[in-house]
């Protein structure tokens, strides 16, 4: 899973694979707003309170975690 850095209240893309059905993603633990384009690609909004560190995508098989910190900027 790759992930950019971001501002908190804007949207990122998150690259993956087995994205549908994701339940969840959050920012170093905190939860996010997100919509499904494809299996591949998942957008989400950095939530207030969000704080550089590993994003995580809930999928019905498993949790990802994104290789690298995600910095984010206020």
């Amino acid at each position: 899973m790759q992930v950019p850095r971001g501002t908190i209240g804007k949207s990122i893309g998150i690259f993956g694979v087995g994205l549908t059905g994701t339940t969840a993603v959050s920012f170093n633990g905190t939860d996010a707003k997100f919509s499904v384009a494809s299996d591949t690609y998942l957008t989400a909004t950095i939530p207030t309170g969000a704080t550089t560190g590993y994003v995580t995508v809930t999928t019905p098989s498993e949790t990802l975690k994104s290789a690298v910190k995600l910095t984010v900027k206020k």
